[in-house]
């Protein structure tokens, strides 16, 4: 019996969480820091203040070093790779990667087994450039 669902083709646990590391904002709502208190167990402004910053024109989670990619997301245990809130993370991460495959596994996967290593980990930096049209106005 087919139920509608598109079946998910990666496996987080699995992955060295690429998404928590290499986007510099992760944006929060006002439910989302709603959410942070809660599982925290403060008040609205208390979980603003303690897990966000306003940057970027928008309210993002803060960030911290990360042994594999500099700096990652606050939440990310920097061993197991693992959401340290996964009940209260933010909506975005909760969607995240929006469909039925998530590019950096397919990195991962692609990479460890070309190099014949399961333990290799490819390093992947977004850089985001202006278009042309943009640099010369």
């Amino acid at each position: 019996m087919a139920t509608g669902r598109t079946r998910v083709q990666y496996d987080c646990n699995k992955c060295v969480a690429f998404c928590c590391s290499i986007y510099e904002r992760v944006e929060v709502t006002a439910r989302d820091v709603k959410r942070l208190a809660s599982h925290f167990g403060l008040t609205r402004e208390a979980a603003e203040k303690r897990f966000t910053v306003h940057r970027f024109g928008g309210r993002i989670l803060r960030r911290k070093k990360d042994p594999f990619f500099g700096k990652a997301c606050k939440f990310l245990h920097p061993d197991t790779r693992g959401c340290t809130i996964y009940e209260g993370r933010p909506q975005a991460c909760r969607e995240y990667p929006g469909q039925s495959r998530c590019g950096y596994h397919d990195v991962l996967q692609f990479e460890r087994e070309i190099q014949n290593d399961p333990t290799i980990v490819p390093i992947v930096r977004l850089t985001f450039k202006k278009q042309l049209r943009d640099a010369a106005r």
